[in-house]
């Protein structure tokens, strides 16, 4: 059977409303937690602290491949999770899960009874392969008689699939029981989508090709940043999505200089992060720069930042 499915208003809301649906429960009689990769996408953030959830942070640095693995969380952690924050491809690395991770994650969700909030926003922007999804996991590893879509969430967004940002158009799929109580939060906590934002939006979905002209000007605005770093920073090609993920040492000194001196404005990874109890920040040495301009612009950007940074 196909996935229930809910239009939504503004996906990263709907990223938040999963989180407060999963949030209030008390499971093993604890304080429930929200797992989440660090790095991450703010909004993770944000949703587990106003669902009341302690946030616990799993470190998706370059030894993991920038995917979080959750088998390694406390199982005393494991046993108080209510959510569980997935994001492929992902922000700001440009990382993807493999399907053997998406399986895991699953599997865990289900022994562990939390819900797995697969975060693919960036899906069909790519620059090898079409990446694995969260139902590709689903529809292997289904449990004959059961539901194949059992505690997981999807979210999908037009904002970067289209580059329609402003229109905040997607949906949420999965788990039917899931999708039931989404809606009914949504009803009470959320706006309805415009009609004419959902006839732009099936237009959008029905339309394949200015999705496949976008990811190949991407790939070509890569191979040009690419070439031009030449493996300075630890520039290398992401799975997906269209930021560069570069190792600056200091990403705030980093950002600051390349706003002062070349114009140019990236994000610290430092703000994408937060601490370990030693006081590491894994994102505290690199910058998000997001290739979202011409390939003329992508080419002077790129020069400014070698000028500035060498």
């Amino acid at each position: 059977p196909p996935p229930h499915l809910a239009i939504v208003w503004a996906p990263r809301a709907a990223l938040y409303w999963a989180a407060l649906r999963a949030g209030p429960t008390q499971p093993a009689g604890a304080r429930p937690a929200v797992l989440m990769p660090n790095p991450f996408y703010q909004v993770y953030v944000g949703a587990g602290a106003l669902a009341r959830a302690d946030a616990v942070y799993v470190p998706a640095g370059p030894e993991s491949g920038f995917q979080p693995d959750f088998a390694q969380v406390a199982e005393a952690d494991l046993a108080r999770t209510a959510l569980a924050y997935i994001n492929t491809p992902a922000n700001p690395q440009g990382s993807v899960a493999t399907l053997d991770q998406l399986k895991a994650a699953v599997d865990l969700a289900r022994a562990h009874d939390f819900v797995l909030a697969v975060d693919e926003c960036y899906s069909e922007i790519y620059t090898g392969g079409k990446p694995p999804g969260l139902f590709d996991a689903c529809r292997e590893i289904r449990s004959e008689g059961g539901d194949p879509f059992a505690n997981t969430l999807v979210f999908h967004s037009l904002s970067k699939r289209s580059n329609v940002p402003g229109l905040r158009s997607g949906f949420v799929a999965g788990d039917p029981a899931l999708i039931r109580l989404f809606l009914r939060l949504r009803q009470y906590g959320g706006a309805q989508v415009p009609l004419p934002v959902m006839n732009a939006s099936a237009a959008l979905w029905r339309d394949e090709a200015h999705v496949a002209a976008s990811r190949d000007l991407y790939r070509q605005k890569f191979d040009l940043a690419l070439g031009m770093l030449d493996g300075k920073f630890g520039a290398a090609r992401p799975g997906g999505g269209f930021y560069l993920w570069l190792d600056v040492e200091d990403s705030e000194a980093a950002a600051y200089r390349l706003w002062t001196e070349a114009g140019l404005r990236v994000l610290p990874g430092a703000y994408l992060a937060r601490d370990y109890p030693d006081g590491t920040n894994p994102g505290a040495a690199y910058i998000r720069m997001a290739l979202v301009d011409d390939l003329a612009t992508t080419e002077e950007a790129m020069r400014r930042l070698l000028d500035t940074l060498n």
